[in-house]
């Protein structure tokens, strides 16, 4: 079993995790505080593959600390848990190349219990709230986006797939002229400048999933 490492200067939440993570059978041995950044990184010098449930925050560190951390000791698996996060940092932390986990500090037990276990299998959890306010954010950012027609759309399918105006043309049995009239109309619609641009769209947009542009 990892090691539970509780770092938060509120002493009532400590309590709160300590007293769930016994419940759910941990062993009291297994479970430490830390109140600063430099015992947090000396606990996890002995301890390298423990679960870390920090209100970073509270923690007088930076989040470029926290992810340095992470990457010093690649086997842990951090939790945040805090509720004054801002949405580029949580988008940073949860769907960086560095995954950390996410608990608000109104999550219910039950959720604080399913993210120790997934913790302990060294998964990353996102708890519900979190999830919601995410896809909303995501919602919101393409819904605000500029309609393309279907043409328009499949165009730039293409395109972003990486084909040639020449290719697009005959795939579609359209002139060239027409595929650069189309290419012409997105760019416009978009208000961008090139096709890295345009592609960048197709991308937020959901025209083409990123499994299929890296392929």
């Amino acid at each position: 079993m990892r090691h539970l490492i509780l770092a938060d200067n509120q002493a009532i939440t400590r309590l709160g995790v300590k007293y769930l993570a016994l419940e759910a059978g941990r062993e009291l041995s297994s479970i430490k505080e830390a109140v600063g950044l430099q015992e947090l990184s000396m606990m996890l010098s002995s301890y390298p593959d423990s679960v870390v449930i920090i209100d970073y925050t509270l923690f007088d560190c930076t989040a470029d600390q926290l992810w340095i951390l992470k990457e010093r000791f690649p086997q842990s698996v951090f939790v945040l848990f805090s509720d004054a996060l801002s949405e580029s940092f949580i988008r940073r932390m949860v769907l960086g190349s560095i995954q950390f986990s996410l608990l608000f500090k109104d999550s219910d037990v039950h959720e604080v219990a399913a993210c120790l276990d997934e913790a302990e299998q060294g998964r990353q959890y996102i708890c519900m709230k979190a999830k919601s306010w995410l896809y909303e954010k995501e919602r919101d950012a393409v819904s605000d986006m500029p309609q393309l027609t279907m043409t328009e759309k499949e165009v730039l399918r293409s395109l972003t797939l990486g084909k040639t105006t020449k290719e697009i043309a005959a795939e579609r049995f359209l002139s060239v002229y027409t595929v650069m009239t189309h290419r012409k109309n997105i760019f416009r619609k978009l208000n961008v400048n090139n096709a890295q641009e345009a592609i960048r769209y197709a991308l937020r947009a959901g025209i083409v999933n990123v499994a299929e542009y890296c392929i």
